[in-house]
């Protein structure tokens, strides 16, 4: 069923009974893949907030990269794998990933603008949507610590974002006020965004808010739920270790009937 579900939205990895050395690649590659579509993030920014200059080359230079990366990386795993037409189906995200990537560099006239910014958002859904379709690894306990830290970074990064892309944001405090209200979804409205790259950004933050919090909903209820499972498997080894005791009683008294039942009957014999 789960392996159903990531094939439906274009992350099924690997089919089954493919080259080991395939599925060797894919573990490799999943982290860095993954830094690489969070960069999908600064380069909307820079794109909506109409930087220009040297801001502007480095948005160009991250959709370069994560176009260079997607395609090198389909690349590298269809030559890996002997079912191509198989991984291509299974994996369908990353080629609207990089077609995405690509109408970044493609010149548009003034009337396509609204079109081809709604096929980045669209872009960066697709990026965000294989970032959290990774978070499945996370829902563990022993994720919690590695969640919590994830969650204060992305807070501090959210606060300076902030700070950067609203201007009625004045100190770096007020953008980690917003970057909280935003992600915990609370909204209380002292602080709100009011230019359409803030927006953006907020819309983000309650994306990466919400899912946090489910994760770490999820993580600590796995963790309960592990230590209930731990007490019951305690309880069941004690239960074990003295019906094994009992057993070996109960074998021992046989043992010695059987032995008492032998001699009585060897003494009525020599009686006899």
């Amino acid at each position: 069923m789960g392996r159903n579900y990531r094939i439906f939205i274009g992350m099924g990895g690997v089919p089954p009974r493919e080259n080991p050395e395939a599925h060797i690649w894919e573990r490799k590659l999943h982290w860095v893949m993954v830094g690489v579509a969070l960069l999908a993030l600064p380069a909307f920014y820079l794109e909506v907030s109409h930087q220009s200059g040297l801001l502007s080359v480095i948005g160009q230079v991250l959709d370069s990269i994560i176009l260079t990366a997607f395609v090198a990386e389909l690349g590298w795993m269809l030559y890996l794998t002997r079912q191509k037409l198989t991984y291509v189906m299974y994996n369908w995200l990353d080629l609207l990933i990089i077609f995405g990537a690509a109408m970044s560099f493609v010149g548009v006239e003034a009337e396509w603008i609204p079109l081809v910014r709604l096929l980045r958002l669209a872009y960066v859904s697709l990026l965000l949507a294989r970032v959290l379709g990774s978070l499945r690894k996370l829902y563990a306990p022993t994720a919690i610590p590695y969640l919590l830290g994830w969650g204060a970074v992305t807070l501090a990064l959210a606060g300076a974002g902030f700070f950067w892309l609203e201007p009625t944001v004045h100190s770096y405090s007020q953008g980690l006020w917003l970057a909280f209200t935003s992600g915990a979804t609370v909204g209380y409205g002292d602080i709100v965004p009011t230019t359409n790259a803030s927006r953006v950004f907020a819309v983000m933050m309650v994306v990466l808010g919400f899912t946090m919090l489910s994760v770490v909903t999820a993580s600590l209820s796995a963790f309960f739920v592990g230590e209930e499972e731990k007490v019951l498997r305690r309880e069941m080894h004690r239960d074990i270790k003295a019906l094994r005791e009992d057993v070996k009683a109960l074998r021992g008294e046989l043992k010695v009937f059987y032995e008492n039942k032998a001699s009585s009957k060897s003494g009525r014999k020599e009686t006899i």
